[in-house]
């Protein structure tokens, strides 16, 4: 069994593209980094490994469109590996994990406490006072489940 369960920190927005698919639609495939922390260390330091995920259709529309650097996210994927040759010539082994779910670990008001917030995203204002936030109207055909 291939199964994988991570939560962590993106360290950076995701990288979205766009492909042709099979059936000539565009797909989105999106990357990015989670910062998942050490359960155990030798020295008391803080550490974290730094595990790079795929996502592929809605599941990358998703992580465009509502993640960003610093939020913190649980997935539940596959780990894939791969390699290519690098322009030097020389063979470059991957591993990926691809994600099969994903959602938020946190809420938007424990974000911003922990001191995190994000450069440039101006707040939506539509943040209620117990730190969720009202799902705009219509918005029910871009989830990704219902």
């Amino acid at each position: 069994m291939n199964k994988v369960i991570l939560m962590g920190r993106l360290t950076r927005d995701p990288d979205v593209r766009y492909s042709q698919g099979n059936n000539g639609e565009q797909m989105a495939i999106a990357r990015y980094t989670l910062a998942v922390d050490r359960r155990f260390n030798r020295n008391g330091d803080q550490s974290a490994d730094f595990i790079n995920c795929v996502a592929f259709g809605k599941t990358a529309e998703f992580a465009e469109k509502y993640f960003h650097q610093g939020i913190k996210i649980a997935i539940t994927g596959r780990i894939q590996t791969g390699s290519y040759t690098n322009k030097d010539g020389n063979k470059v082994y991957t591993t990926d994990v691809v994600i099969e779910e994903q959602e938020f670990a946190e809420s938007k008001a424990a974000s911003q406490s922990s001191g995190y917030q994000p450069a440039g995203r101006p707040e939506p204002g539509n943040a209620s006072t117990d730190g969720f936030m009202n799902i705009p109207d219509g918005i029910e055909d871009d989830l990704p489940f219902k």
